[in-house]
């Protein structure tokens, strides 16, 4: 695992890169407000993509480096977020590249889709609205994406669940909550078939989708 630190206008971002230094695909992963990179559904899509041959970029963004669990505006979480997958994008070059996160990281993946070339969008505990404000929907970051994205829920979860017609696939998880740990082979199982598809495409066809 490498760690590389990237400055953005909004403070300083870590990544920590795993899989070969050419690899099928870019797979960028970040967390939620409260959480890490290490999360147990993050790991379980990390070892996902490195069985299929990709190169994993987990990222730590600006606001939890410095130790603050509020992630302050989109627009700028958005920012630096795009200075992180402009400089992996030159690292790596031309090859398939998804983004995704976990929660709050989702919404990040979904909003920013577009702008960062992205082929798709893996999103974990996608969170639909606050607990108990269905009214407070988000349901259009989802469908602004302008990518394919895949959404993996549980059933459990108090922040909602996206309905199918809301991106390009739903998967829902008996007993999961919020935050997708008690069964992490089952997240897998989710992902592995969706990533499969980006990890066959031809370099070329790289960040094609969505621009």
């Amino acid at each position: 695992m490498t760690p590389m630190d990237i400055v953005t206008p909004h403070g300083p971002a870590e990544v920590r890169l795993d899989g070969p230094a050419r690899p099928a695909f870019l797979l960028a992963l970040t967390h939620g407000s409260n959480g890490g990179v290490d999360a147990v559904d993050l790991a379980a899509v990390r070892d996902v993509a490195l069985g299929l041959g990709g190169a994993v970029a987990g990222v730590t963004q600006p606001f939890r480096l410095a130790g603050r669990r509020a992630p302050g505006p989109p627009a700028k979480q958005d920012e630096a977020w795009l200075e992180v997958v402009r400089r992996l994008r030159e690292r790596f070059g031309d090859v398939p590249y998804v983004q995704g996160g976990r929660s709050n990281g989702a919404r990040v993946a979904c909003r920013t889709a577009r702008d960062a070339r992205a082929a798709g969008v893996v999103a974990l505990a996608f969170p639909l609205h606050p607990p108990g404000k269905p009214e407070k929907t988000r349901v259009d970051e989802l469908r602004g994406a302008g990518v394919p994205v895949l959404v993996v829920n549980g059933d459990r979860d108090p922040f909602g669940v996206p309905d199918a017609a809301d991106a390009a696939d739903v998967v829902v998880l008996a007993g999961e909550r919020h935050d997708l740990n008690r069964d992490p082979a089952s997240v897998a199982g989710a992902v592995e078939p969706w990533l499969r598809r980006w990890a066959a495409r031809p370099a070329t066809m790289a960040g094609t989708a969505g621009s």
